[in-house]
């Protein structure tokens, strides 16, 4: 795994002058020194933050509607922080909460709990923070759509944090975090009541998370080379508590839904070759069967151990309910304390599989679902929310819609970014585009099984675990493009900077127009049918 320059070398290794190479410490080629101000390291993601969560958040309560699958998650988050499991709603109670009707849910009578379990088919941590909001403003489109905002808003704090230690610019992290922040697709689901939102800050999160540990584990490496004996399998790093974080943020995303599990793979191979990496770079004879011996053992309490602890608990609600799906509470309390636990882990496994049964078998056909072939190109977005009015908006026919769409000019522009990483990473095995390139490829590859050996119903939302890491690579493309501050031989390169910076600030506007020309079909602005009707990029794949 080759250590190249910061901020930026062209595609290909490195070819720094001989002497030169020898002069640089080894602090500086294993974590090279983070540039610029530590107050504007923070202070400028946090004015691209505050951006972005003042579009989030303005008129969040509209559409004054249901939309779209928040008919199952507001009212399963409700039930969740009042009963602590999903119950059964009357039908038809949509209209009866827009009208602050909250007594929707059966009653229950002691001799007939079963009756009452809803069955639900995702684990409960995004209902859960869905249930926060419904908390805290009470069950109103605002209370279920509160936490998506929050957690859209501070997923672009997450990404401009994460590509500024990638970069070691600051220029470029607030690059990446104002991208995001006008990313259709990512506005749409923060202001949605739908479980998405979450899975993707928790990748983000724990993504974030393991590349603050490989600077920390780095740079304990680092210490122990230049302060103790050198030995050949190098010294033990630590428990490594953001690694933990990690694998806690993992088990999170699991507990959200389970396509969370890819990343959870994925990312644990990554973190232990950026481990190999590491031991090899500093110059240890024996740098694998250190990575072996001193790194996997704490790399699997930091990915299996944290992630399936964390996973567990977030069920804890229909662990000590009688209520939950398939419960079967008298029969687990029939008898001790150990009948229970053991009776309980049965029913709750029971309960598990019928949901990835439920999940491989799922193909109802739905007029708005895509194939993940589909997705980079935005073929077919999904359609939240319609309503057509008369003689509303100055104009005959009116529309007032909210489509699920990515940006086009970002997610056209990932897609150039990406076959450029692959290309940098075959000619570079720079760590960077090699973990979002892998990032990328978890929240995508996954699906063309489901598609291709089981016809699954799948939509474009899925793909927004994949929307940081399309920035990500928009965002390193950026600095390859604006380029080092010197030349290699001392000198200035003003020019390739200056043309650079504009092609990098010209792509920074495009993004903007095309998101203020989608805005109207985003936030469900009442329009003329024609102005809707013009925003219709492919036409009838988008209506």
């Amino acid at each position: 795994m080759a250590v190249t320059d910061f901020p930026y070398q062209a595609f290909g290794k490195p070819k720094a002058d001989e002497n030169d190479s020898r002069a640089r410490s080894v602090r500086d080629r294993m974590v090279p020194p983070m540039r610029g101000s530590l107050l504007w390291g923070w202070l400028g993601p946090i004015i691209v933050t505050i951006f972005g969560g003042v579009l989030r958040f303005a008129g969040l309560g509209h559409p004054k509607a249901v939309v779209f699958d928040e008919t199952y998650y507001a009212k399963d988050a409700y039930s969740l922080i009042t009963w602590l499991v999903e119950r059964v709603t009357i039908k038809d109670a949509d209209k009866a909460i827009l009208a602050g009707d909250t007594d929707i849910w059966q009653k229950c009578a002691a001799d007939a709990l079963d009756k009452c379990a809803s069955y639900v088919v995702h684990p409960p941590v995004g209902k859960w923070m869905i249930g926060a909001g419904e908390w805290l403003f009470g069950m109103t489109p605002f209370g279920w759509r509160f936490a998506a905002a929050v957690i859209g808003t501070l997923s672009i704090l997450v990404l401009a944090r994460v590509a500024r230690r990638m970069t070691r610019s600051t220029l470029l992290g607030c690059f990446a975090g104002f991208l995001l922040a006008l990313d259709g697709l990512h506005f749409v689901l923060s202001r949605t009541a739908l479980l998405d939102i979450f899975l993707m800050f928790w990748v983000l999160a724990a993504f974030a998370c393991l590349v603050v540990d490989r600077d920390r584990a780095r740079e304990r490496l680092v210490d122990w080379y230049e302060t103790s004996p050198l030995t050949p399998q190098g010294p033990y790093l630590g428990l490594r508590p953001w690694r933990i974080a990690a694998g806690v943020c993992l088990g999170l995303a699991m507990g959200v839904k389970w396509s969370g599990l890819f990343f959870a793979v994925a990312f644990a191979i990554m973190s232990l070759l950026w481990d190999f990496g590491a031991r090899r770079a500093v110059g240890l004879r024996h740098p694998y069967l250190g990575a072996f011996s001193k790194d996997v053992p704490t790399g699997l309490a930091a990915f299996v151990m944290a992630p399936f602890m964390t996973y567990m608990a977030t069920w804890i609600g229909w662990f000590v309910s009688a209520e939950g799906y398939g419960r079967k509470w008298e029969q687990a309390t029939s008898s001790g304390p150990g009948f229970f636990l053991f009776d309980s882990m049965r029913s709750w496994i029971q309960y598990q599989w019928q949901v990835f049964s439920f999940h491989n078998g799922l193909e109802t056909s739905h007029p708005y679902m895509s194939d993940p072939w589909q997705w980079p190109l935005l073929l077919r977005p999904v359609a939240f929310h319609y309503e057509g009015r008369d003689n509303t908006c100055g104009a005959k026919d009116c529309s007032e819609a909210v489509l699920g769409v990515g940006t086009p000019v970002i997610w056209f522009g990932a897609l150039a970014a990406l076959v450029a990483l692959i290309a940098w990473y075959v000619a570079s095995r720079d760590w960077r585009a090699g973990a979002v390139l892998l990032a990328y490829a978890m929240g995508w590859l996954p699906w063309f099984y489901f598609a291709i050996a089981q016809n699954r119903t799948m939509f474009l939302f899925y793909a927004i675990p994949m929307v940081p890491f399309m920035v990500l690579a928009i965002t390193l493309c950026a600095g390859v493009l604006i380029g080092p501050s010197t030349h290699s031989l001392g000198g200035p390169l003003p020019m390739r900077r200056t043309l650079g910076a504009a092609a990098v600030g010209a792509f920074a506007l495009l993004a903007l127009i095309n998101f203020w020309w989608l805005h109207p079909i985003l936030t469900a602005e009442l329009i003329p049918y024609t102005e809707w009707k013009a925003r219709m990029l492919f036409d009838k794949r988008w209506i």
